[in-house]
């Protein structure tokens, strides 16, 4: 059946499952830890400061780590932070039974917590993305990049709404052991990988070395306008990081109401997704790309000034559609235009502009609360992102003019 080839390929199926139990974990973990820094706090900042938390051990590693994804064994990497999500996990469960007693400093080992979860994203990010062209022929790359998005969005969906829902109906405790089993069934699909030896080996010094990967995102001038767009999308277009207020100010929803809102982008993302592992987006790739970056900035302007639940379920719901759109395009670029040798410091390179962009957006969304108030800054960054996306559509022709399809008839120079 067309856009199911990828599931003959059994070590790319493992992956999938192993990516989608990651994420379901994540997803349900940081649900129930944003519901608690709330309950603790009842302040919006506190939620943009757990952003921060994630994002410092994050950038701090994330450009060695995509060394280590080129020198290293891929799956020992994986396999390694696999490991360290599974301890917070089990913190988190222990602190919410209270094993240790009651702990006055809670919020800050909340946010130490956040940090470690933050360390296992940097580390990891790399060496996943940077496997998946390992696992499939060139000519299946992107129906392979839109079902490992399909999986991930649909584990992006149910991880909010079972969070929500364990933590509304049964307790933190609930959502922290749920973290931890999906966890550890991920450590064990991730076993199931090929151990593929390293794809290159380091004849320079370790500066160098980073620096490459650097140099190269920044010659190859279409991958850095995709990843420039989606890093400012992303910073100034985000509202996720506030929708516990917003639920819980404006909506007047409980805990299972974030749970749903949380998981709208990424229905809508899904939805997205299957559509284009069948159909993918080769032709007049660069305008669809702008054109749906511009359109996610008009929907966080459109749920900014909703004040009903349902629609804004459906104005987030359409910004995941967008937003779908714009993901795959982008992951698609980066796969093909990098060898690899190179693909572990392109994939550190590219979170450092798309994974860091979501922690240092939700500091900034709290920020931007805090000083203008929480619809203004929400409709701001709406805004912020709509200029963003004409001025790159005006000063990157290349991004604009480009044909991912024309890239499969002929070998990518990525000299």
């Amino acid at each position: 059946m067309k856009g199911t080839q990828v599931f003959a390929i059994r070590s790319f199926t493992a992956f999938l499952v192993a990516r989608f139990c990651l994420t379901f974990a994540f997803q349900v973990q940081a649900v129930t830890m944003s519901l608690e820094v709330y309950e603790i706090t009842g302040d919006a900042l506190s939620l943009g400061l757990a952003g921060l938390f994630e994002a410092i051990p994050f950038m701090a590693v994330i450009l060695p780590a995509g060394l280590w994804a080129d020198v290293y064994r891929r799956k020992h990497l994986i396999l390694i932070t696999s490991s360290l999500f599974i301890c917070c996990a089990i913190i988190l469960y222990l602190l919410s039974v209270e094993a240790f007693g009651e702990i006055t400093p809670k919020l800050l080992l909340l946010y130490m917590v956040i940090g470690m979860t933050g360390l296992a994203r940097g580390i990891a990010g790399p060496a996943v993305q940077a496997t998946i062209p390992n696992l499939l022929p060139r000519d299946l790359l992107p129906q392979g990049v839109a079902w490992n998005t399909s999986f991930w969005q649909v584990a992006s969906i149910a991880g909010p709404a079972v969070g929500g829902l364990l933590y509304g109906y049964f307790g933190k405790e609930s959502s922290y052991l749920v973290s931890m089993i999906s966890s550890s069934c991920a450590l064990l699909a991730f076993s199931l990988l090929p151990n593929l030896k390293p794809s290159h080996i380091r004849n320079e010094s370790m500066v160098n070395s980073l620096l490459t990967g650097i140099r190269f995102v920044r010659k190859q001038r279409l991958i850095l306008s995709a990843l420039s767009l989606d890093l400012f999308a992303v910073l100034f277009g985000g509202a996720v990081a506030l929708l516990p207020v917003f639920n819980a100010e404006i909506l007047k929803a409980g805990p299972d109401g974030l749970g749903i809102l949380r998981s709208a982008p990424s229905i809508g993302a899904v939805i997205t997704a299957f559509l284009l592992a069948r159909n993918p987006p080769l032709k007049n790739s660069g305008r669809t790309l702008l054109l749906s970056v511009g359109a996610f900035g008009v929907c966080m302007i459109a749920f900014a000034l909703s004040e009903y639940f349902w629609l804004s379920f459906i104005i987030l719901l359409l910004s995941g559609l967008f937003d779908g759109v714009s993901v795959l395009i982008r992951s698609t670029i980066v796969q093909l235009y990098t060898p690899d040798e190179m693909r572990g410091r392109v994939s550190s390179v590219n979170s450092i502009f798309i994974g860091s962009s979501n922690e240092i957006g939700a500091f900034e969304s709290g920020l931007a609360a805090k000083w203008l108030g929480l619809v203004p800054s929400v409709i701001f960054g709406g805004f912020m992102t709509i200029g963003i996306t004409s001025l790159m559509a005006t000063f990157a022709p290349k991004l604009r003019k480009l044909q991912l399809g024309d890239q499969f008839k002929k070998q990518v120079d990525v000299s």
